[in-house]
């Protein structure tokens, strides 16, 4: 009968390594302090919880002023390098220092009567014209413009409005200047017979 071979005489058992694909899974159990997930911003505290609206936008516009202020001196330091050229003030500055003085009077007569007539001529221009007054908000009638220019002189104020009335009525029928004048609707014809006045005034060595 044979017999079976004794534990001392048997082949050696060899194990073979088992690889991780066919490893077993491991019973699951508590995490190592290792491997755990720790949180990456602290869980909030009583104090925290306890801090008013008034102290977190105070912090808020704390930390707003800081970065500002970082932000100044660093575009400071970019900007250190570059030129400025110094500004003019004389360039600038267009505006003028005093006001602008009118117009001077033209001088195209040399005899008194037609000098008057011109110079009535440009103020009537200048300031206005009007009727039913000598003068009216400073606007001038014929007769104000040559009172306004005859500094006084009322012989050249005569003088000057006889020479008109003569220019007037070679083209009108008025009986007299004020007539005229307050017969128009505008100081255009008004300015023109100044002028003819003045022509006739010359011509005339008045």
């Amino acid at each position: 009968m044979p017999v079976a071979p004794s534990l001392a005489t048997a082949p050696p058992r060899t194990t073979a390594p088992v690889s991780p694909a066919t490893a077993p899974p491991r019973p699951a159990g508590p995490a190592s302090p290792a491997t755990s997930c720790v949180p990456t911003s602290p869980l909030p505290t009583a104090s925290d919880a306890a801090l008013g609206l008034e102290a977190r936008l105070a912090a808020v516009d704390a930390l707003m002023t800081l970065r500002l202020e970082e932000a100044a001196v660093a575009h400071e330091v970019r900007t250190a390098h570059l030129a400025v050229d110094p500004v003019d003030l004389a360039e600038v500055i267009t505006v003028p220092l005093a006001p602008a003085r009118p117009p001077a009077a033209p001088a195209a007569y040399r005899t008194p009567a037609a000098a008057l007539l011109e110079r009535a001529h440009h103020h009537m221009r200048t300031a206005g014209w009007c009727a039913g007054a000598l003068t009216d908000d400073g606007s001038v009638c014929l007769l104000g413009a040559l009172h306004a220019e005859a500094g006084g002189d009322q012989d050249l104020v005569v003088d000057a409005s006889a020479i008109l009335l003569d220019a007037i009525r070679r083209r009108f029928h008025d009986e007299s200047v004020p007539a005229f004048n307050d017969r128009q609707r505008s100081g255009a014809v008004p300015e023109r017979m100044l002028l003819e006045a003045a022509r006739l005034a010359d011509t005339r060595g008045r």
